[in-house]
């Protein structure tokens, strides 16, 4: 099979030699380094005209960097989730403990319906309305 006429086959649109004078001037940038509690690098590129931020995520670990090598940012302590019955315990004076949690909140006055399915901001909600 014989090639057709076809010259762009194979090209990007755009594609071909361009440098600098077509695209005209680079803007100045400057490499900022930032450094995270696991003693990861990042080398971030910023124009110099740009405010750089004292912090930046560490693209490796996703902990808080920066700027200074010798003090980095402590890693964030991540709170373990609470269940129903743990956030149960932390309230205390909302009724009788072995109640169910929605029970307690609803005796507390912290939830409008005592089930579940009603919503908060419902027309029939006494007190959303400010009438309970």
């Amino acid at each position: 099979m014989a090639g057709g006429g076809n010259a762009i086959r194979g090209s990007r649109v755009g594609a071909g030699p361009m440098g600098e004078a077509e695209r005209g001037e680079a803007a100045p940038r400057q490499a900022v380094t930032y450094f995270c509690a696991r003693e990861h690098r990042s080398v971030v590129t910023f124009s110099v005209e740009a405010q750089v931020p004292d912090s930046w995520d560490c693209p490796k670990c996703g902990l808080p960097a920066s700027l200074d090598s010798d003090n980095p940012p402590p890693a964030p302590k991540i709170e373990p989730y609470k269940t129903c019955p743990a956030v149960g315990r932390v309230l205390p004076g909302l009724g009788d403990p072995q109640a169910s949690l929605p029970a307690r909140l609803y005796a507390g006055g912290l939830l409008c319906h005592s089930s579940a399915s009603a919503s908060h901001g419902s027309a029939g909600c006494r007190r959303a309305a400010g009438r309970g």
